[in-house]
């Protein structure tokens, strides 16, 4: 559902579904271990490219990997993997796709060590957002130091494509850090 006739940040300019992912989603703290994954998998696809790139494929990415359930991902074999080279929904990047079935196992180790992927993921801001002041949506930085050493340390855990700017944007996505322009109606609510 668009919100018309409010301030919000200039990166969705007017496509529908960048908007509707700003208003609803983007910046809204997220603890749930099921959505922390997918994000986590989309923002792992998202190197290289531009976001609105995976977003308009994330139903597709969504049915290609059983809706993102990660102790079946974990589980999946060669023949699993060549399917997914083969479909043309998602983005078939060989490495991608192999560092999504090795994230998925390190989630689990992750989840047995912390209880949760959140409590792991959130205790790097101690489970409250950050919030910045961003006054124009380029000058919000592709990473900080915080990002840095969370992408170390899932180095360390055995993840994938989680470099300093993939997991700086998993933090906006999910809203351990608020990078909503101050002008933004989203600001102050997420």
């Amino acid at each position: 559902m668009k919100i018309e006739n409010v301030q919000r940040c200039g990166w969705p300019k007017d496509d529908p579904l960048y908007v509707r992912y700003h208003d609803e989603e983007w910046g809204v703290p997220v603890y749930d271990d099921d959505k922390l994954f997918e994000f986590l998998i989309l923002e792992t696809f998202q190197a290289g490219l531009s976001w609105i790139t995976v977003l308009r494929k994330r139903e597709n990415f969504r049915k290609a990997f059983d809706n993102f359930n990660y102790r079946k991902i974990a589980t999946y074999d060669d023949s699993k993997y060549e399917e997914l080279l083969q479909n043309s929904g998602i983005i078939r990047n060989k490495l991608k796709i192999k560092a999504t079935i090795t994230n998925a196992q390190a989630f689990i180790k992750v989840q047995e060590e912390f209880g949760s992927f959140s409590k792991y993921i959130w205790g790097f801001v101690d489970g409250k957002p950050i919030k910045n002041a961003i006054v124009d949506y380029r000058n919000a930085p592709a990473n900080t130091p915080l990002s840095d050493t969370i992408s170390k340390d899932l180095k360390k855990r055995g993840f994938k494509f989680v470099g300093t700017t993939v997991v700086y944007a998993h933090m906006q996505a999910t809203g351990m850090v608020n990078d909503h322009e101050v002008s933004c109606f989203r600001y102050n609510e997420v």
